[in-house]
């Protein structure tokens, strides 16, 4: 244990005067994934109040035919732009990205509404338009819809009959949900980030104390250490995982700070990373820093030169991290073979952290107790590299 406390201390404290791993560990992901954690959600807030409170210009062909509607649109911040469009106009003009939504009028509207009849409107929207064709025609829809119901009803108290007999089901929609777990959607990347951040804190110090040695042919005279070749490799394992550590400590200090920026509490989420609860989320994560130490040393130890681990550990950095990416749409869900499984056992827990839920013992103790030794068999398997002759190259 002496000799791997030693290599340890030496790695870890010589690493600090190398500008590349200090990037790595302290600023890129610790820095740049926060700000844009912050930076999208932000984005995101400051869309929703523009969709919600700014002005909306709604192109109608054939005002004339509906004024009252004009007035009800115009009432809910919609200005109404008169044109004189054809249907080919406007379809040309929409693919065009011209005109985001119109309103079209037909001539028999007053008509039909004077009889009382089902009176049809056309709006025009392209579905497929990200830049708020589909979200300005839904905003339009919801002030028609409402202002057709609302004459339904006063129809029907005219003839003499209570409009509440014509809602033969009424459902109430009960939310349960709380702000804090209506914050997982704005927060379902925050794991991804922390993880990745961490793999990467100490991917270039796992590729110096692999390939590097063998790059700059100091491997052979450092395997003549007097000590077992595995302590040695333990060693550098430890000072990876330290390395993990601190970036991962960093990132969530981080993105405790940067949330406090982030105006989001006008639409119900509650973003609270309190010192205690950022002291849970490392906790729970904190066993994955030797799992990766591991699984990049051994990826690392078949390489032969410095730029060709970069690319091999890039690859494996993405193994643990992808399925967080996608783990929404395939609906995995707790399990006990989820909740062994590295990785997808630490996003679970931090998600329930930031829900304001208790983890269940028995997940936080499986969880840590499968990335620990899946960890350590990655590092046994790294020292048994060590010790053959074979990894001299």
């Amino acid at each position: 244990m002496r000799g791997i406390f030693t290599v340890f201390r030496k790695e870890f404290f010589e690493n600090l005067r190398d500008r590349r791993i200090l990037l790595s560990a302290l600023v890129f992901g610790p820095v740049l994934g926060p700000l844009l954690l912050t930076g999208v959600l932000q984005l995101s807030v400051s869309k929703g109040e523009a969709a919600s409170e700014q002005e909306l210009k709604l192109p109608v062909v054939g005002a004339e035919y509906a004024p009252n509607l004009m007035a009800v649109l115009e009432s809910q911040n919609i200005r109404v732009e008169r044109r004189k469009l054809d249907e080919q106009q406007i379809r040309t003009a929409i693919a065009a990205r011209e005109l985001q939504v119109v309103l079209r009028v037909p001539p028999d509207f007053a008509e039909r509404w004077s009889r009382a009849e089902p009176a049809a409107l056309q709006l025009f929207a392209d579905s497929s338009d990200q830049f708020g064709g589909d979200a300005n025609s839904t905003r339009v829809s919801r002030v028609i819809n409402a202002y057709g119901r609302q004459v339904a009803q006063t129809r029907l108290l005219l003839r003499g009959v209570d409009p509440t007999s014509m809602a033969t089901v009424v459902i109430h929609d009960i939310d349960v949900s709380t702000p804090s777990s209506r914050a997982i959607f704005a927060l379902g990347m925050l794991s991804y980030l922390v993880i990745f951040a961490m793999l990467f804190g100490g991917m270039y110090l796992a590729i110096d104390a692999t390939a590097g040695e063998r790059e700059r042919g100091s491997l052979e005279s450092l395997l003549t250490a007097p000590m077992p070749r595995h302590h040695l490799i333990y060693g550098k394992i430890a000072a990876t995982a330290a390395y993990m550590l601190i970036s991962m400590a960093l990132t969530l200090l981080a993105c405790a700070i940067a949330m406090q920026f982030v105006r989001m509490e006008q639409f119900g989420i509650s973003v609270s990373m309190s010192a205690l609860t950022t002291l849970k989320l490392f906790a729970v994560s904190a066993p994955l820093a030797l799992f990766g130490a591991g699984l990049l040393t051994v990826v690392a130890s078949f390489t032969r030169s410095f730029r060709e681990a970069q690319s091999y550990l890039s690859f494996a950095i993405s193994l643990p991290t992808l399925p967080l990416a996608f783990i929404g749409l395939l609906r995995v869900e707790p399990s006990p073979w989820v909740m062994a499984t590295p990785s997808l056992s630490q996003h679970f827990l931090m998600m329930q952290i930031l829900r304001g839920e208790t983890p269940i013992p028995t997940d936080l103790l499986l969880s840590a107790v499968a990335s620990l030794v899946i960890g350590g068999i990655l590092c046994w398997v790294a020292g048994r590299l060590y010790e053959r002759e074979a990894i001299l190259g």
